[in-house]
C-alpha cells in the first residue's frame, strides 16, 4: 500500500496545492490563460511527440486496441446519455453533457502523468491512442447531438468540417500525427531541440496538475443534482470497467496496454465539459459540479485502481484467451 500511496499521494497533492492556491489568492481564472496556453500548446505536445516519436511504427498500429477502448468510451457516453435523457425530461443538449461527464475523462492534464508515472514509458503509446481517438469519437458525437438538440443550426458540410478541425487540428493530435511520422522515416530532432523537448516534456505533468486543481477551486458549487451520483459512478467505476472487460473480450493485449487503458478510462471528468458547456450555454453549473466532485471522489477511486494494478490484481485474462 505504500507504494500506491506513494504514487497517488504526490499526483493529488499538486492538485491540491493548486485548489489551496486558487482559494487563497483571489487571482481569477483569466490568470492562467498564459499557463494553460503552455499545457496544451507546448509542454503536453512535446511529451506526445517525444514518446510517439521513439516508438516502432508497428507498435502504432493496434486497431483492436484501438477500436475497443473506444467502444468502450462509446458505451459510457451513451449510458450516461440515457441516464440524462430519462431524468431531463428528453432534454438532448443537456443530456448531452451528462453524457459528457459520464465519459470524457481527463485525459490530457491527468492521463499522461498518470499513466506514465505509474507503468513506465512503455505506457506511452497506448496513452496516445486512447487520447486520440476518445477525444475524436467525442468531438463528433457531441456536435451532432447539440444540432439534434437545437443548440447548433449548421448545414452538413459546415457541421463536418468544423468536426474535423476539432479532431485533426487539436494540438495533442497534432503532436501525435507528427510523432507518428517521425517514428516512421526514423526522424530524431537535433540535440538541442530534443534537450528542449525534455525539458518540455517533464513540465506537462506537474503544470497540468496544479493548473487543474487552481481551475476547480475557480468553480464554486451552485448546485448538486440529484442523478450526479450515477453519472459520476458511469466515469469512474462503469467507464474503466467496460474497457477493462472488453480488452479481455478479444485478448492478445499487452498487460500494460490493458492497464493504460483502465486508469485513462478511470480519471475524472475532463475540464473540457465545462469548456464544451460554455461553448453551447447549457448545463454550466452542472459541468462545474462534476468537475469538482468527480476530482474530489477520484482521489478514492484512483487509488483503488493503481493499488489493483501495482498488486497484479486487475485480471488481464479473465476470459482464459
Amino acid at each position: 500500500m505504500a507504494d500506491v500511496l506513494a504514487l497517488a499521494l504526490p499526483f493529488f497533492g499538486l492538485i491540491l496545492i493548486g485548489f489551496a492556491s486558487g482559494k487563497i489568492r483571489k487571482i481569477g481564472y483569466e490568470g492562467l490563460a498564459w499557463l494553460n496556453f503552455f499545457i496544451v500548446y507546448i509542454a503536453l505536445p512535446a511529451l506526445f511527440f517525444k514518446l510517439i516519436a521513439q516508438t516502432p511504427l508497428e507498435q502504432l498500429a493496434q486497431w483492436s486496441y484501438i477500436a475497443a477502448t473506444t467502444f468502450a468510451t462509446y458505451c459510457a457516453y451513451a449510458v450516461a446519455f440515457a441516464v440524462g435523457v430519462l431524468t431531463l425530461q428528453g432534454d438532448i443538449r443537456r443530456a448531452t453533457i451528462q453524457a459528457l461527464i459520464g465519459a470524457y475523462s481527463n485525459i490530457g492534464y491527468m492521463g499522461p502523468g498518470l499513466t506514465l508515472a505509474t507503468l513506465g514509458q512503455a505506457a506511452a503509446v497506448p496513452t496516445a491512442l486512447v487520447f486520440c481517438f476518445d477525444n475524436a469519437l467525442l468531438f463528433t458525437l457531441t456536435p451532432l447531438l447539440m444540432a439534434l438538440g437545437g443548440t447548433e443550426r449548421m448545414a452538413p458540410g459546415t457541421m463536418a468540417l468544423s468536426i474535423l478541425k476539432r479532431i485533426f487540428f487539436h494540438p495533442f493530435i497534432l503532436a501525435t500525427i507528427v510523432g507518428v511520422a517521425a517514428a516512421a522515416i526514423g526522424f530524431k530532432p537535433p540535440l538541442i531541440v530534443d534537450k528542449m523537448l525534455t525539458w518540455l516534456m517533464n513540465a506537462a505533468a506537474p503544470c497540468a496538475l496544479f493548473t487543474l486543481g487552481v481551475t476547480v477551486a475557480l468553480r464554486p458549487i451552485r448546485e448538486v443534482p440529484f442523478e450526479m451520483p450515477i453519472v459520476l459512478a458511469i466515469k469512474l467505476l462503469i467507464h474503466p470497467l467496460f474497457v477493462l472487460l472488453l480488452l479481455n473480450y478479444i485478448g492478445g493485449f499487452d498487460r500494460i496496454w490493458i492497464y493504460t487503458a483502465t486508469l485513462m478510462a478511470c480519471l475524472p471528468p475532463a475540464l473540457n465539459v465545462f469548456v464544451i458547456a460554455s461553448q453551447y450555454k447549457v448545463d454550466l453549473d452542472r459541468a462545474s459540479a462534476a468537475i469538482l466532485i468527480g476530482t474530489l471522489v477520484s482521489v478514492v477511486t484512483v487509488t483503488g485502481f493503481l493499488y489493483f494494478i501495482t498488486h497484479g490484481l486487475l485480471p488481464v485474462a479473465m476470459f482464459g484467451r
